[in-house]
């Protein structure tokens, strides 16, 4: 018993690692800061902390992980990219003008292989057959679209 008490930081890496482990097989983030707060008993330890000494730091160190390191990482880490669906994707896109288009009259661009119903974003705008366009908008089914300036070489 007397070889425990002098190495009981031993015991605090073992429940780090075990930790550390586990945490591998859940994914929730729980278990690696519980492991952060038995390295920080095990700190305690090594300085020769008495044992209710060493489970106050370890458990202050895994409720302070727990409250405010674990939520912003846990949030970070399920926010994925924006997924875009529907018409929605189109948005950004460019296209080619098949028939010319203005305020009073709707046009057609060619989008992703499709043809869509197109009018300007700008109503003072005469946009060309053939000119290439950006789709600021969909609304119902026109695309509001803007011409992409061209650089003249």
């Amino acid at each position: 018993m007397d070889w425990l008490g002098d190495h009981l930081w031993s015991l605090w890496l073992g429940a780090a690692a075990l930790l550390a482990v586990a945490e591998m097989m859940s994914l929730d983030l729980v278990l690696i800061m519980l492991a952060v707060g038995a390295l920080g008993g095990m700190v305690a330890a090594l300085a020769g902390a008495p044992v209710l000494l060493q489970v106050l730091v370890a458990a202050a160190g895994s409720i302070g992980m727990l409250a405010l390191v674990r939520p912003p990482v846990a949030r970070r880490l399920h926010r994925g990219p924006e997924l875009k669906l529907g018409h929605g994707k189109l948005v950004g896109r460019t296209g080619i003008v098949t028939a010319a288009i203005s305020a009073s009259e709707t046009g057609r661009v060619r989008l992703d292989g499709d043809v869509w119903s197109a009018t300007p974003y700008d109503e003072s705008l005469v946009i060309a057959e053939g000119e290439t366009v950006e789709v600021f908008e969909i609304r119902g089914a026109t695309a509001v679209v803007h011409p992409v300036p061209q650089l003249d070489d």
